[in-house]
């Protein structure tokens, strides 16, 4: 018997495959701790559901006896395997008796799998796919439906669900969240469509623009999906006769009206870092370039959105913390790393 196992996963939702290997991780040890990933994301039609959500979803599908066994543990992605292993293994150690023996429970589904491999001082119980059950065709389905027939949508899945879990999506799908979900995953749908019949899916290339003056920086509101109503930093994708420099400043002025001159700019540029993680946006491979600007304690410039921007704002640098859940894709994370001393 284990002091502890450990069960990593998005459960976005709930399915029986989740459930097995909840149960596998209860009958090993005398704990199980849950690992529930993408935890402080906005709601996208890839993460649409809290982590607080899905707890609920996995505490509702135990009996009562087997929930007071269960620890949960939100982890944020980082986009960065490493730093995300270690986060998930000072988080388990803090939630665990010192010296515990652990052991690690999941099964090598396919590429997305190979975080299994990131605790080797951990035993792992390694368990059989459980059938065909996928998340993501659950979600496609369920976000799929019409307004009026997301029961419909789920019926072919039902016996893959947990009942608890069908419940709760049938009640989410009468919240305000629901159709706009619907609404930014017809976009992406429609989206890679467009592309589908490419020879080979096709790499997008962006920039954006990180500019701070004051201790505050520079954010934009999306106008449209994917992200609408999302803070983001300022940018968009090269255009075909551009330099990577000149769509920097042209998303700039574009998106926020920003008057500096592009001497100013360059007088005021610290870094250029590339952000290439293959899961960071949603529309598909996005490698982004971001460049960032301090202007010291020059005057604010004045701002406004425009073309994608719905509304630009200077933002005070020591809100963006409490922000986390409200930034597009991992902009929020590029701040981050971006502002980070030294």
């Amino acid at each position: 018997m284990y002091d502890a196992a450990v069960l990593i996963g998005r459960f976005q939702p709930v399915h029986n495959g989740h459930l097995a290997l909840l149960r596998e991780a209860l009958a090993r040890a005398r704990q199980a701790v849950v690992v529930v990933g993408s935890a402080f994301q906005a709601r996208t039609p890839k993460n649409p559901f809290t982590w607080q959500e899905r707890a609920q979803m996995l505490r509702a599908a135990l009996p009562e006896p087997e929930r007071a066994r269960l620890t949960m543990l939100p982890m944020r992605d980082y986009y960065d395997e490493p730093r995300w292993a270690d986060a998930v293994r000072q988080a388990v150690a803090q939630a665990t008796p010192a010296r515990a023996r652990l052991a690690l429970v999941g099964h090598f589904k396919d590429s997305s799998s190979g975080y299994l491999r990131a605790f080797p001082g951990w035993d792992l119980i390694r368990m059989e796919r459980q059938g065909t059950i996928d998340a993501t065709a659950i979600r496609d389905a369920y976000l799929g439906a019409s307004a009026s027939t997301p029961e419909a949508a789920l019926a072919p899945w039902a016996p893959h669900i947990p009942a608890a879990t069908r419940a709760w999506l049938e009640q989410f799908a009468h919240t305000a969240h629901y159709p706009a979900l619907q609404e930014e995953w017809r976009m992406l749908r429609a989206y890679r469509n467009s592309w589908a019949c490419a020879p080979y899916p096709p790499v997008f290339v962006t920039v954006d623009a990180l500019l701070r003056c004051q201790g505050r920086v520079l954010l934009i509101r999306r106008a449209h999906a994917p992200g609408k109503g999302l803070w983001a930093l300022p940018g968009g994708f090269v255009e075909p006769h551009d330099t990577l420099w000149q769509s920097c400043l042209r998303e700039l002025a574009e998106e926020t009206h920003c008057p500096l001159p592009e001497e100013r700019l360059r007088q005021a540029l610290r870094a250029v870092r590339v952000f290439d993680h293959p899961e960071r946006s949603q529309r598909g491979r996005v490698i982004t370039h971001a460049y960032f600007f301090d202007l010291d304690d020059d005057a604010l410039p004045e701002v406004r959105g425009g073309d994608d921007a719905a509304h630009a704002q200077w933002v005070a640098q020591e809100q963006l913390a409490g922000m986390e859940d409200q930034f597009h894709d991992d902009h929020w994370h590029i701040i981050g790393q971006l502002l980070a001393p030294g």
